[in-house]
């Protein structure tokens, strides 16, 4: 039996599920409403505020499935009900961030500034203060659009090495290489 896929997920109050008949299931919350399908032969209960997946036999393609879509209205549980956020930040002498509503505007030392439009269920902030690196807030109830746009966001500028100059989560550990040593 899957460790993952035979936890149950609790739901929180104010959660409330719709399944389809093609199984579909669909979250509503305070955060916002999502929806996922999965594969028809997975079985899909609510049961006292509890849903639960189970597969069908042992099959090693349902092994798989079982812990994946679990997983999946796991996060979607979460994301309805309190949401996910990420922060980044921007390390770089010169590098700015601002934002007009959903377009963020990113200068990264590039001769250009990079605009990038965000997904309407992306809620962003952007903070710059005197002596501290610029931050970009992201907040969403979709874990896998908010993962996808923070990995855009970081491919613009990924962190170097040597001086650590780029865009990065906070709190993220960076490598580092000493530089060239001298010859003689």
């Amino acid at each position: 039996m899957s460790r993952i896929g035979k936890l149950p997920i609790t739901l929180p109050q104010g959660v409330s599920v719709n399944i389809a008949d093609d199984n579909t299931v669909t979250l509503k919350g305070p955060k916002g409403e999502l929806t996922q399908q999965v594969n028809p032969d997975l079985n899909i209960k609510v049961e006292d505020g509890v849903l639960t997946v189970e597969r069908p036999n042992d099959d090693k393609e349902y092994r798989a499935q079982h812990g994946l879509y679990r997983a999946l209205l796991h996060n979607m549980v979460v994301g309805v009900s309190e949401g996910f956020r990420k922060e980044l930040e921007l390390v770089g002498v010169g590098y700015r961030v601002s934002n007009q509503g959903q377009i963020l505007e990113l200068s990264l030392g590039y001769t250009h500034s990079i605009f990038m439009e965000l997904p309407k269920e992306i809620k962003v902030e952007t903070k710059s203060e005197r002596n501290k690196n610029p931050l970009i807030i992201l907040e969403s109830c979709d874990k896998q659009l908010l993962g996808q746009v923070c990995a855009k966001i970081r491919s613009f500028r990924k962190p170097e090495p040597y001086k650590g100059k780029g865009v990065r989560f906070v709190g993220e550990q960076i490598r580092r290489k000493s530089g060239k040593t001298a010859g003689k």
